[in-house]
């Protein structure tokens, strides 16, 4: 089921998230929910309180090229381990902040640990495209954008964009 996906601003996007203690039905269902949502929008992330639940999970496939199998990844409390000294700039963009782009750097390689759907805990080391995803996703459940990361200026510029889009969706 496609579930609707939250427009920055909105306070839910900002606050951080509880712990996942133990996985149920719901949430196993939630997480396949909102695969369905990033695939559909289309996406290469998406984390919980973006659909408005304020639990630590997110999905994520980096996989793009149609040729390739896709690779869906599904975190309970995900946390970054280790990161490198090295540093990469991707062009973000958020499904909460949509046709937005920016510039950020981040470690190039960083080690996450999570809780699978199996219940297990996952470790891996990611690097370039899912290192900065993985990251950006993690961030969401901090209650950070990846626009807190520019100026202030560039940074309420895209707010009133955000602003001005929900005012014009409010009237259609």
């Amino acid at each position: 089921m496609k579930l609707p996906i939250l427009i920055h601003p909105d306070p839910r996007l900002k606050k951080v998230c509880a712990p996942v203690d133990d996985l149920s039905d719901e949430l196993r269902t939630l997480a396949e929910n909102m695969l369905e949502t990033m695939y559909d929008a289309p996406g290469i992330g998406l984390a919980a309180p973006q659909i408005g639940v304020l639990s630590r999970l997110i999905v994520l496939d980096c996989v793009k090229d149609e040729e390739e199998t896709p690779r869906p990844v599904v975190m309970f409390n995900p946390e970054v381990v280790a990161s490198s000294d090295d540093k990469n700039t991707y062009e973000e963009g958020c499904l909460s902040i949509p046709d937005q782009f920016a510039e950020v750097t981040r470690p190039k390689v960083v080690d996450v640990r999570w809780m699978g759907l199996d219940g297990n805990e996952h470790s891996e080391t990611f690097d370039g495209l899912w290192a900065t995803c993985v990251q950006h996703e993690i961030d969401h459940l901090n209650g950070k954008l990846f626009i807190d990361y520019l100026g202030a200026m560039k940074r309420q510029l895209i707010t009133r964009r955000m602003q001005k889009l929900k005012r014009e969706k409010a009237r259609a």
